[in-house]
């Protein structure tokens, strides 16, 4: 399939080092708000939303995990950008650890939360199903129960009802197509082929991928950081913000001075 034009986000400095934020299936580059403004103090920060979500297109399906990574290098190439950072979610960390896997020279370092290498598909396919016949709006409150706590969604209610909303406007085909992707997903032979210093972030209370995937992974890659954070559940970067964003920028700004000339890339 050609890769499709996503829809993006630029902030922080023009000729500062690139990072890629991708996001979770069902929300979109909105979930990164936490994170952004510290980013891009020191970072160009680039968020987008995978296709199907969002502003993007949502092409009509199926889609493979190497679609999604082609959309992102589309992006990149569309904004000069050699190399990057690249941080990714669930379905977005998915997306970045088989970029780095396939496309070594594209990622400087990579961030990875709350994501899997191998996961169990009938659930996910059990979604696919129900956006197609009932529409995303059906599965909003499910899917939207699983990325925060209990105790936290109840402390927020506005925040689940934004949430709820991003994951009702997703493209009901392009949302079950995603879903497809994370059921047939099996990167444990790419684990041991990705180069770049990665780091795992793992929410302690997260229902949908649990601990246990994330340790495989950082099992899988060498010289890997494993972090954990409570409390967490699925998007524990809203929930848990100060903790992930200082471990992100802990891991990104040990690339240093001497490689942010290859991390910022060519602009065009």
């Amino acid at each position: 399939m050609t890769a499709v034009e996503v829809s993006y986000t630029e902030d922080g400095p023009g000729d500062a080092p690139v990072v890629v934020l991708s996001n979770s299936l069902g929300a979109t580059r909105r979930m990164w708000d936490p994170q952004v403004p510290a980013l891009a103090e020191r970072y160009r920060v680039v968020t987008y939303d995978t296709r199907g979500h969002g502003d993007s297109p949502a092409p009509e399906g199926p889609y493979t995990l190497d679609d999604l990574a082609d959309d992102v290098v589309a992006l990149l190439d569309r904004l000069g950008v050699r190399r990057a950072h690249v941080v990714g979610l669930s379905l977005g960390g998915m997306t970045a650890m088989r970029l780095a896997a396939r496309e070594p020279d594209r990622v400087d370092r990579l961030a990875v939360l709350c994501t899997s290498a191998k996961t169990e598909p009938q659930g996910f396919l059990d979604r696919a199903a129900a956006a197609r016949s009932d529409g995303t709006a059906s599965i909003a409150p499910a899917v939207v129960s699983r990325w925060l706590t209990p105790r936290y969604a109840a402390e927020h209610p506005d925040l689940v009802a934004r949430l709820e909303a991003m994951v009702a406007d997703a493209d009901d085909e392009g949302y079950a197509s995603c879903a497809e992707v994370v059921a047939h997903l099996d990167l444990r032979d790419d684990l041991g082929r990705i180069a770049a210093p990665t780091l795992v972030v793992s929410g302690a209370e997260d229902p949908a991928l649990p601990p246990d995937h994330q340790e495989a992974i950082a099992e899988g890659i060498a010289g890997a950081e494993l972090v954990s954070v409570s409390p967490g559940a699925h998007l524990a970067n809203l929930e848990s913000p100060l903790e992930v964003t200082g471990a992100l920028l802990a891991h990104l700004d040990e690339a240093g001075p001497g490689r942010i000339d290859t991390a910022a890339g060519d602009h065009a």
